[in-house]
């Protein structure tokens, strides 16, 4: 005779049977020591009668599942993983197999395929370290965060540039996208009046302490120790309040972070090589 193989809850469920059987416990106690109904412990019972401690063993086991993927479309998610959207992470992913390539899949089911081959493991949990949140302004256009983010976004096909962001504190919508050569008070005011063209001017500014926006060696003197920046935004009545930490202004980074992730592969499979098309691509 075959060794039976069962799992741990059948074997905790054969026991309840074993005793049910032997009338060394009630069906309402069974019910409440597996978590079933009166009804499904009738059945179980039943089904222990007739066929033992076979009848308790899954009927699916050993079935392909309903929702098991053909092997067609994993030959081709794997494909397309290895080289149109490699190095994307699988929530990524996912989105462009269902929605450039028609493909029908779970995202679980692509984040399985990419560790199962190694073209993504999970990152470790980081502990949390505590910080109090800074409460969101209450209305659109109250405060808007901006900063400047340097790195590679075209992935080599042209020379590291800076992407400058600008976020509604209220909503979280990102209000302005702008590639420029670097972080200067001419980007900056461009990207400004990008947003006072669109929106109209905010009440104030939540940046960091960069020198664009902060002299942190003021002199004396009623507005010396203003920027550049600074002065052009007090003649229009706008406030400027820079961050004391990184994490005061972790709404904007973590957007940062996000788009440090998928505008570059976004860019890429759009075959967007200059900041010229990126920045085109940005006001859509």
């Amino acid at each position: 005779m075959d060794n039976l193989l069962m799992s741990g809850k059948e074997l905790n469920r054969l026991e309840v049977m074993q005793r049910l059987s032997e009338k060394r416990m009630s069906q309402k106690e069974a019910g409440v020591i597996l978590s079933l109904s009166m009804r499904q412990v009738k059945r179980l019972l039943k089904a222990y009668r007739k066929r033992g401690a076979m009848g308790l063993v899954s009927k699916h086991r050993g079935r392909k599942g309903n929702n098991r993927l053909s092997d067609e479309v994993k030959r081709r998610a794997l494909n397309l993983l290895k080289t149109k959207y490699k190095g994307f992470g699988p929530t990524l992913a996912h989105e462009k197999l269902v929605e450039r390539e028609k493909l029908k899949l779970s995202d679980e089911s692509v984040r399985q395929l990419m560790i199962a081959e190694d073209l993504w493991k999970p990152r470790k949990v980081k502990q949390v370290v505590p910080h109090q949140l800074r409460e969101r302004r209450a209305c659109f256009g109250e405060l808007v965060q901006i900063d400047g983010s340097p790195h590679d976004w075209f992935e080599g096909r042209a020379e590291a540039c800076v992407l400058l962001v600008f976020i509604d504190d209220a909503t979280g919508k990102l209000v302005q996208l702008g590639f420029v050569e670097s972080e200067s008070f001419f980007s900056y005011c461009q990207a400004a009046e990008g947003y006072f063209r669109q929106f109209g001017k905010p009440v104030a500014f939540y940046s960091d302490k960069n020198s664009i926006f902060r002299v942190n060696q003021p002199s004396a003197g009623s507005h010396d120790d203003l920027t550049q920046f600074g002065r052009a935004m007090l003649e229009l009545e706008i406030e400027i309040i820079c961050a004391n930490t990184p994490q005061a202004k972790g709404r904007v980074e973590r957007v940062i972070q996000t788009l440090q992730d998928r505008l570059p592969k976004e860019m890429r499979l759009r075959s967007i090589s200059n900041m010229i098309d990126g920045n085109a691509v940005n006001d859509n």
